[in-house]
């Protein structure tokens, strides 16, 4: 079990720590629902340094980059960032993942805690250009500082105006008395805020002075568990639940990343499969009664059919009802479909709706 920089302070702080994705992480520290309306309403931080960071730079950068993945990198300039995901050969995904371009010919990947050695050896694998590789995981530490007061609580530690740094927009700078920090206006729980990549030995102090700005702003410390309601309120696939080796961009709604301007591994199967409709697709839904629809729950119809699958699912904080995500066939994926989640003995009726679930 690995740890982060940060896995002693977590400790100190009397968070819960759970395995997750090989790493000891702080899972919550005062309870769920109170962290999630932190994030909702004030200002969250999360240690989410288990993420993989790799650098891809040389002339043959963008090339390897275009090869492996689906969004189109070459509109990314300095100082701004892309959500994309690498896609497999048999229509399925590798893994989602952010695109950093730090300087001409320089880029940041950032990827999935779970999948960094299967995602470094596939780019690898398709690495005959002579791009330079490293993999920065083990060295860098990652913090996400969530919620609406983010910009104004985090102010006093920078020389850059954070309201100026538009989303998927990033600096490198000066942060919480450190140089050379990225900045960047990114998140995964749809209140706004940054995430701050600095040097293993750097992110204590950087923690420390975080909270300390954040402590007029009511800013708590934030374990995944809320991470988790977080994102889900947004309808944001969550590797290896929404998204994974069998599914394709297409049908779990990502056609917003899969662009055919270019040629990238599998693009031609799926501009086919985007031509003719996928046969299923990942739909929100919400239940119309009590309940708590959870993974891998079955999603039936009217007469009790199984016809698909609850690929993540939760009570809502923000809306007090029970939420998910699923694959069904296509006819069922329209917004308004009825559709019912088998919780135990009871197949209770839920309605699809459109994303997010959470409007803020």
């Amino acid at each position: 079990m690995k740890n982060t920089a940060l896995t002693k302070t977590h400790e100190a702080l009397g968070a819960k720590m759970v395995p997750f994705a090989g790493f000891n992480m702080p899972v919550q520290y005062e309870g769920i629902n109170i962290e999630h309306e932190t994030v909702r309403n004030a200002v969250g931080v999360f240690d989410v340094s288990h993420m993989g960071e790799f650098l891809i730079d040389g002339e043959n950068a963008l090339e390897l980059i275009q090869k492996v993945s689906s969004n189109d990198a070459s509109k990314l300039t300095i100082g701004k960032a892309q959500y994309s995901c690498l896609p497999n050969d048999d229509g399925g995904i590798v893994d989602d993942l952010i695109i950093y371009k730090l300087k001409e010919d320089q880029y940041l990947l950032v990827v999935n805690a779970s999948n960094i050695e299967k995602d470094w050896n596939w780019i690898v694998s398709k690495n005959n250009v002579g791009a330079n590789m490293r993999d920065l995981s083990d060295d860098y530490s990652l913090l996400a500082i969530q919620g609406p007061k983010a910009i104004e609580g985090m102010q006093s530690l920078t020389s850059h105006d954070l309201s100026a740094i538009k989303f998927y927009n990033f600096v490198v700078g000066d942060f919480a008395g450190i140089e050379h920090v990225i900045i960047s206006a990114t998140g995964y729980t749809g209140s706004g805020g940054f995430e701050i990549y600095c040097k293993n030995n750097e992110v204590k102090q950087v923690w420390e002075k975080v909270l300390e700005a954040g402590s007029n702003f009511g800013i708590k410390p934030v374990g995944l568990a809320a991470r988790d309601t977080l994102r889900l309120e947004m309808g944001y696939c969550l590797y290896g639940n929404d998204i994974d080796d069998t599914t394709s961009p297409i049908e779990a709604g990502l056609g917003w990343i899969t662009k055919f301007t270019k040629e990238f591994t599998n693009s031609e199967a799926l501009k086919a499969e985007k031509e003719r409709g996928p046969e299923r697709k990942l739909i929100a839904f919400e239940l119309n009664e009590r309940g708590i629809p959870r993974q891998g729950y079955d999603i039936v119809d009217g007469n009790g059919n199984k016809i698909g699958v609850v690929t993540s699912g939760t009570m809502s904080p923000s809306l007090g009802i029970g939420i998910g995500l699923g694959y069904v066939p296509t006819i069922f994926s329209e917004v308004g479909s009825k559709i019912n989640v088998q919780i135990r003995k009871n197949a209770i009726p839920a309605t699809v709706v459109k994303l997010p679930f959470y409007k803020n």
